[in-house]
């Protein structure tokens, strides 16, 4: 039987590509066993009880109700890195567009394209958009993640210095970024010392509104910030003021809202970060290899509300996979079960996020009905699912 797949966004022909005759496109979100998705809003949405997995091709997952699925069992993927270089591009591009006026040069050249004398008048009228070099200024870099370690990376070929903060940041980011960039422990002292400041973290509890009058009064007079992660992460009314004054000389933000469109000394995009047929590709190919990996092996890589859980393909007779509570004795209650039942357990790989976990089962025979209905009857066990 097809698994069905519903798409709620256009996603990239060459992704769909990838799932393979097993797999069936459905327009009937009802029936729909995996959902793929970019922007559109999954929050007031009757999650089917067919679903098992909702993959976003991008990395943000405002739009997903996170937690309403970890309790139903379904597991939520992200793509990070997949849009990384087109989001790094266009920072780069901003970073040169907040230094010099271009856009102001570019729009007094369509205002006077009638002039038959403009290149008289440009050479008296370009003083006004004269502007800076980066090379030598200082770029403050907040989250050093798939995008922050790119951005590190051009910025510091491009002749800036380079610092970056992240308490958070991986093995792997660490090793790919220059040795150039110089890290510090705490976001106040790239405030203190950045010409340029340019975010890339998620939008969280802890996360929002983070830059606000506190966080402005530590920084430079004229500092330039560039947000192309979330609008939220600046309290529009004191980022207002702090542009009023000077205190922000300029502010690039990629999310327009009635406010942002509104602020003085500011260059609004409309979401154009991952805007990019690459970027699409890119993270509709990463969606659909993490909805077959998990579909076919039970295997999660690169989810947002259940732990990373990978034991391979299977080897064995047979694969059980359980999303449970991440609570006591929840292994050993599966170990009792199975060896009730007479069945070996080859092998076995369990991990917990927060408040869920999940479970792997390579087992030395077929799966039962009734030792699933056994499992799904546990306290704390949310699904069950029999991949082979």
């Amino acid at each position: 039987m097809s698994i069905k797949v519903n798409c709620l966004n256009p996603i990239a022909a060459c992704g769909l590509d990838m799932l393979g005759d097993n797999y069936e496109i459905t327009e009937n979100t009802n029936e729909a066993e995996a959902i793929l998705v970019r922007s559109a809003g999954m929050h007031d949405m009757d999650l089917p009880k067919s679903l098992l997995a909702v993959a976003r091709a991008g990395a943000g997952v405002n739009n997903i109700p996170l937690d309403a699925c970890a309790e139903k069992g379904i597991v939520v993927f992200n793509t990070p890195g997949a849009n990384a270089n087109g989001v790094k591009e266009l920072v780069i591009a901003s970073l040169l567009l907040a230094a010099r006026d271009i856009t102001g040069g570019i729009k007094w050249c369509q205002d006077n394209k009638d002039d038959e004398n403009i290149a008289k008048s440009g050479e008296k009228a370009k003083k006004a958009f004269a502007g800076t070099e980066i090379k030598g200024k200082k770029l403050g870099i907040i989250g050093l993640g798939a995008i922050g370690v790119l951005v590190a990376n051009a910025a510091n070929r491009l002749g800036m210095d380079v610092y970056g903060c992240d308490p958070y940041l991986s093995v792997e980011h660490a090793l790919n970024m220059s040795r150039d960039v110089t890290m510090v422990k705490t976001n106040e002292e790239l405030y203190e010392m950045c010409d340029y400041l340019t975010v890339h973290v998620p939008l969280l509890d802890s996360t929002k509104g983070m830059f606000n009058k506190e966080a402005f009064d530590k920084m430079k007079d004229g500092v330039v910030l560039l947000n192309f992660s979330r609008d939220t992460l600046v309290n529009e009314d004191d980022i207002k003021v702090a542009l009023e004054s000077g205190k922000v000389a300029k502010y690039v933000v990629d999310f327009p809202n009635p406010t942002t469109v509104k602020l003085p000394n500011t260059t609004v995009t409309p979401h154009l970060g991952a805007s990019t047929q690459e970027s699409e590709d890119n993270c509709a190919k990463m969606a659909v290899s993490e909805i077959r990996d998990f579909m076919e092996n039970g295997n999660i890589k690169n989810s947002v509300n259940y732990p990373n859980c990978d034991a391979g393909v299977c080897q064995t007779a047979g694969r059980i996979t359980i999303a449970h509570k991440n609570v006591p004795n929840m292994l050993s209650q599966f170990t009792t079960l199975f060896s009730k039942d007479g069945v070996n357990i080859e092998n076995m790989v369990n991990k917990s996020r927060g408040n869920f976990a999940y479970t792997i089962l390579d087992i030395c025979s077929d799966s039962t009905d009734e030792v699933v209905k056994e499992l799904e009857a546990l306290d704390g066990v949310i699904r069950v699912r029999v991949i082979k």
